[in-house]
């Protein structure tokens, strides 16, 4: 008996019994959702020990010059033709124009090769598109996202046949057919496996000959583009009670390509998502018969619908979805920075106060945080990898620190922010926070299911391998892929807890900076808190084993952890990738700050918590000698941050890129707001020159001489500039009552001619 065999038998079998009991099953549909996508740097962090090289030398998201015309032309276009408060408030619709406009211009066929017609756009100039234009309009924004990313065209493109694909990419690409997708039901949210839609292999007629097809009946809701959808991709459970395909009865989770005008489909009505008003509602379909070769991807991609949805979702979570949140984090950073110099209380710009400081720095640090992600994401979608793990990390922390941008921005403009009507540029991103939130798989299951639930089983080097080897029908053949893989991850851990050992005992001075990089300091720590990582997800994983499912808390605090070493990696890649300008560095150091903090947090929680005493008592002696670093950023750095958003500068530009600022319009609030900020910016001299004088009136001023007849002009400009962006809306009662307008009625005339009334453009820009 070698050795090996020995290890095996004596050593390893009373383990693999001990896992077996321990550790539960792999289910198909678990299978399904880890094989979907691809590992790319989540299983380097996973690893403990990342190479930063390789993440710097990774070439930067760019747009090819066709791409950037296309921004910079129709793009632009798209944005002056939408008016955000007539979409919302009147029309409750896109206008006929600008959906033609889309159609095209190819808006909807933006992912969809040349060959088929469509664009032939990378991933970057998809997620470009869908952040300026959600920047101008939610509703324009979730019109144009949605058919380039969970939906028929994109998994035509990975899944469809090529009967499939001639057909329906060229339709798609034009906008002859508008596409939705049906997932959601109202027995299968975040569940969504739990569907009881259904597809039953029978015989059917179809244009009057009798074939072998499936019976549908579903109903879904939630969808997007639903009430104007010529065609859906259809998830349901397919069944063949008579073993038609010689399959068996149960087939699994199906897509089918289904157009709504086939005999049983039904729109049903419209829902009202947040009174954000983009195309959403229900689809209906009883008895709906149609034959085999609906099936997305033909007969051989029966039961593959679970994987097809999971590969998909990596587009709506990892472009769409942050996308939009860079968008509405660039507009709450660019605007309220403004807000805050135009606006004056007590004599003062209120972002001179500290308190409105501290939050002005939070909207300068989540924008760079937030696109320097989006960037880093979908440049390893250009390269290839379909990295699900980073995609729900992106779509979690996103949407999250977009709330927390617009939570802040609504706080520090206050009633102008709250008071709605054409004015108001923050109302429409305000309402549709808790949609960005929900879809895609809502914050919560994402945060404390995915992000380390399937990362550690797909991301780390040796989970995936030991868990296939537990559940390895053949025993003896299990038990030895698990003895392979087991001594190789114990070795793993030694190693983990050696270096997690010499970079905590240095406090990170020992850790490795890629070469040559800026700020080697900020390097080193993420390079520290990886090694620690990954052995308090070793030692978490041992000592919980599948008890760390339910354990949802924990599981959280540890995605917290892998996700900062995601997004603090992506924010020093972008100050590299910018050519390091000196001028970001507070930024850089304020974002580093607050993630070390929120890491510091999450391994406190995961050590404060954890079941097993003994490995949390260990990882502190191990990794954190003299406690969790992670100190807050000093005032003075935060005040230096909030400084950034007051001036107009490059920099606030370069913080705020390609976000529509009502360009091509006559009137918009945007462009009054930045006329205003230039304006007041500039006459700051000239109020600077008034209170060293003590004196407040500028007519005063003037007339004593201090200032001079231009001077007094380019005041008076600026005050009347900040005047109009601080005014609010207000509209006649009976315009927006309908009781008011049935009551001023009945008023006799001259009651009613006693009133003034105003249009429901007075007020307005």
């Amino acid at each position: 008996m070698d050795l090996r065999t020995f290890r095996r038998d004596f050593i390893t079998r009373p383990l693999f019994r001990q896992a077996a009991r321990v550790m539960p099953p792999i289910s198909e549909t678990e299978r399904e959702a880890i094989d979907a996508g691809t590992v790319w740097w989540d299983g380097a962090l996973f690893t403990g020990d990342p190479d930063w090289n390789k993440l710097l030398a990774m070439p930067p998201a760019k747009l090819t010059e066709e791409e950037r015309a296309f921004m910079d032309g129709p793009v632009r276009q798209l944005c002056a033709m939408v008016d955000d408060w007539k979409i919302v408030w009147q029309d409750r619709d896109l206008p006929a124009e600008v959906w033609n406009f889309m159609r095209e211009k190819k808006f909807f066929g933006m992912i969809i090769p040349k060959k088929y017609g469509g664009l032939g756009f990378s991933n970057t100039a998809h997620s470009e598109v869908v952040r300026t234009v959600s920047s101008c309009s939610v509703v324009a924004g979730v019109s144009v996202m949605v058919p380039n990313s969970l939906g028929p065209g994109e998994l035509l493109m990975h899944f469809g046949t090529d009967e499939q694909r001639d057909y329906w990419l060229p339709r798609l690409a034009d906008g002859r057919e508008i596409p939705c997708f049906g997932l959601t039901s109202p027995d299968a949210g975040s569940d969504a496996a739990a569907m009881t839609d259904t597809g039953l292999v029978e015989y059917g007629m179809w244009k009057g000959k009798k074939t072998l097809g499936i019976r549908l009946n579903f109903h879904k809701r939630y969808i997007t583009l639903g009430p104007i959808a010529t065609v859906m991709g259809l998830a349901f459970k397919m069944y063949d009670p008579e073993n038609h395909l010689g399959r068996g009865e149960d087939l699994g989770i199906t897509v089918a390509l289904l157009p709504t005008s086939t005999p049983g489909v039904n729109h049903g009505e419209r829902h009202i998502p947040q009174f954000t008003y983009f195309q959403n509602g229900p689809l209906y379909g009883k008895d709906v018969f149609v034959p085999l070769d609906h099936i997305l991807g033909g007969e051989e991609r029966i039961g593959q619908g679970w994987k097809m949805l999971m590969t998909a979702l990596a587009a709506g979570r990892g472009i769409s979805l942050p996308s939009q949140s860079a968008a509405s984090a660039a507009i709450c950073a660019r605007t309220t920075g403004a807000y805050a110099r135009i606006r004056t209380q007590f004599n003062v710009p209120i972002g001179m106060f500290e308190g409105i400081r501290q939050p002005l720095a939070d909207l300068a640090a989540n924008a760079y945080l937030i696109d320097a992600a989006r960037r880093l994401t979908v440049a390893a979608l250009d390269e290839g990898h379909r990295p699900s793990v980073i995609s729900a990390i992106m779509k979690y922390h996103a949407t999250d620190r977009m709330r927390d941008s617009i939570v802040k921005a609504m706080d520090i403009h206050g009633g102008k922010a709250i008071i709605d009507g054409p004015r108001n540029y923050l109302g429409g991103q305000y309402r549709s926070v808790p949609i960005g939130i929900t879809v895609e798989g809502a914050n919560i299951l994402t945060r404390n299911l995915m992000i380390f639930g399937q990362g550690a089983i797909r991301s780390h080097p040796y989970m995936l391998e030991e868990l296939l080897a537990l559940s390895d029908s053949d025993k003896a053949r299990g038990l030895d892929r698990f003895d392979r893989t087991l001594w190789k991850h114990i070795g793993h851990a030694f190693a983990t807890g050696w270096r997690a050992f010499s970079r905590g005992w240095s406090g990170g001075r020992l850790a490795p900076a890629p070469e040559g990089a800026a700020m080697p300091h900020h390097w080193q720590q993420l390079s520290r808190y990886a090694s620690a990582f990954a052995l308090l997800s070793d030692l978490s994983l041992a000592t919980l084993g599948g008890a760390l499912k339910r354990k949802e808390m924990i599981s959280a605090r540890l995605g917290d952890i892998l996700s900062e070493l995601y997004l603090l990696g992506a924010v020093l890649k972008r100050f590299e990738d910018e050519g390091r300008q000196e001028e970001d560095r507070p930024i850089v150091d304020y974002v580093i700050a607050q993630g070390q903090r929120r890491i510091a947090a999450a391994f406190a929680g995961v050590l404060d918590n954890l079941p097993a005493r003994w490995a949390a008592v260990l990882v502190r002696l191990i990794a954190f000698p003299v406690g969790l670093p992670g100190n807050a950023p000093s005032d003075r750095l935060t005040n230096e941050v909030a400084e950034t958003l007051m001036r107009n500068s490059p920099q606030r530009d370069r913080l705020t890129p390609d976000i529509y600022l009502g360009e091509g319009r006559q009137e918009h609030p945007l462009q009054h707001l930045e006329r205003a900020f230039v304006l007041v910016e500039a006459a700051d001299p000239i109020e600077k020159k008034m209170r060293e004088k003590r004196v407040r009136d500028p007519e005063e001023a003037r007339d004593k001489g201090i200032i001079s007849e231009a001077e007094f002009a380019r005041l008076v400009e600026a005050k009347a500039a900040a005047a109009r962006v601080i005014a609010v809306d207000a509209f006649p009662m009976e315009e927006i009552s309908p009781i008011a307008a049935q009551h001023r009625q009945t008023k006799a005339p001259h009651a009613r001619r006693a009133a003034p009334r105003r249009s429901r453009t007075a007020g307005s820009t």
